[in-house]
């Protein structure tokens, strides 16, 4: 039975009795390989195209190769545990539903409100990135023209709004469609990735491989105050620029490239066969994108030495363009801008489309108003997809992106954190669930999971929790000036025994 107060849960059976409700309902028509292209699809963005080049040079040399890999294996651990919740959970919202069931609804409130720096907040600093590629790609086609304009004494960043815009006509139309054009645009930067491969090949020289691990230089990190490391405020210590540590520095850095592929669970409810599908799209995306990253960061710091891709004294870091214009293959720059474009288009739909299923989900439950969980004739929550393109577009089109890149990694990892301790509590509480996919060697990989997203998370700047911890008390006080008053589950709605709806039997 559900507990009471701020920790009532609201039972696994009663969530998915819920996706039955006529208003509410959802359409199923999502299969493995349309989550494996959203999970491709807003993982493969500008972070391949930027942030390899500039890690080597400024943290990691060659070995970082191996810091990608050693991100994906901390990301794996957490992507084990989303599936694992994923199959036995088969509901819209994710994090977000998942602790309901666990912890109880004030932590699943916590977690919601979390997830709005996730998606809502990411896919805004996207859009003005992918503004900015626009303009890029404008330019180099012989158009000079700007993606912001002044309009009544404010700076308005059109590109965006125009980006924005488009993604919720795609969104409100239908998951299916969304799913097809991301496929599409996701084809094109995937083939641009794989022209960078290919094409690098050809100027990698093994001499620029040694030494894969460069000797450690001690005052790599001239950050003080907020400004420095949470783990250095506290501890005092200085990190280093290459060594071991900063192999360690750059694998956390890059940690953040394969943020995007837990948005794959939020679309469980949309899924046909959810209990085997959506742990093959969680898997198979993280799969693909690694192996592309690993592949990326080998050819570029083949083709140019570490100490050439550092970011220079004015401020400008090297790309993967840097390596091909050294190489003398300056029209390589065009391509690599234009597979920017497309990765961050679809970035920032799939960011959209997760976090209309969280708000969905949370809305259904009472905790905001339920009128926007409404469905309409196309089987979305088309409400809710429209607000949040407002919110995302008001944000994008009139605000500077500043530091909330780093909020949507601090909020990832609590998400993560919390969803690898509820396969525990779970596994305890109820042992009798069917899970169409189970964590192994539990408990060892749960907790090898919250370790290793809780050191990520120490290694993010001091600033940066200031801003969530205040992100965090707004969210309590609304909650308790809203969602504990008008909660179903706490007006007595969802806490009788609900018959056990157990997944489809899948041979």
């Amino acid at each position: 039975m559900p507990g009471n107060g701020l920790w009532r849960t609201k039972s696994i059976e009663q969530s998915i009795a819920d996706t039955d409700e006529p208003d509410t309902r959802l359409r199923k028509d999502l299969t493995a390989w349309d989550l494996t292209v959203f999970g491709v699809a807003v993982v493969i963005g500008a972070g391949i195209f930027t942030l390899t080049a500039s890690t080597a040079g400024n943290l990691a040399g060659p070995s970082v190769s191996l810091a990608f890999v050693l991100a994906a294996v901390a990301c794996a651990l957490a992507a084990l545990c989303y599936a694992e919740f994923a199959s036995t959970v088969p509901v819209a919202g994710s994090a977000y539903t998942f602790s309901y069931a666990t912890f109880g609804e004030f932590m699943a409130w916590i977690i919601g409100w979390d997830l709005v720096l996730e998606f809502a907040v990411g896919a805004a600093a996207v859009a003005k990135g992918w503004s900015l590629y626009l303009q890029t790609v404008l330019g180099q086609l012989g158009l000079d023209l700007k993606t912001t304009a002044v309009v009544a004494g404010f700076e308005v960043d059109w590109g965006s709004l125009l980006l924005v815009t488009t993604l919720i006509v795609l969104l409100v139309v239908g998951t299916k469609l969304s799913s097809r054009v991301s496929a599409v645009i996701t084809a094109v930067k995937v083939a641009v990735v794989l022209l960078v491969i290919v094409l690098g090949i050809g100027y990698v020289k093994a001499a620029n491989y040694s030494p894969y691990i460069p000797p450690a230089q001690t005052g790599g990190s001239t950050a003080t105050g907020l400004e420095q490391s949470l783990f250095s405020l506290l501890t005092g210590f200085e990190g280093s620029t290459y060594g071991v540590l900063g192999l360690l520095a750059a694998a956390s850095l890059v940690f953040f490239a394969f943020i995007g592929f837990d948005v794959v669970a939020t679309t469980a409810e949309e899924t046909k066969n959810p209990q085997k599908a959506v742990p093959r799209g969680i898997l198979g995306s993280l799969a693909i994108v690694t192996v592309l990253y690993v592949a990326v960061s080998l050819v570029i710091t083949g083709m140019l030495p570490y100490d050439r891709l550092k970011t220079q004294p004015d401020g400008s870091r090297a790309t993967l363009a840097t390596a091909f214009a050294e190489n003398g293959v300056d029209w390589a720059a065009t391509v690599i801008s234009v597979g920017a474009l497309a990765g961050l288009t679809t970035v920032v739909m799939v960011l959209m489309l997760g976090q209309s299923r969280v708000l969905f989900a949370m809305s259904r439950d009472g905790l905001l108003p339920r009128g926007l969980a409404r469905t309409g004739t196309h089987g979305t929550p088309y409400r809710i997809t429209v607000l949040i393109g407002v919110l995302v577009a008001i944000a994008a089109g009139f605000f500077p992106a500043g530091k909330l890149e780093e909020m949507v990694n601090v909020g990832t990892l609590f998400a993560f954190v919390l969803v690898s301790a509820g396969v525990l509590v779970l596994r305890k509480t109820r042992p009798d669930l069917p899970r169409g996919f189970r964590v192994p060697l539990v408990p060892l990989v749960p907790i090898l999971s919250i370790a290793a997203c809780v050191w990520l998370m120490l290694n993010l700047t001091a600033l940066t929790w200031v801003r969530f911890l205040a992100w965090m008390a707004l969210g309590v006080l609304v909650y308790f000036v809203y969602s504990r008053r008008h909660s179903l589950l706490g007006k007595g709605h969802g806490v009788t025994n609900v018959p056990v709806v157990k997944p489809d039997e899948v041979p």
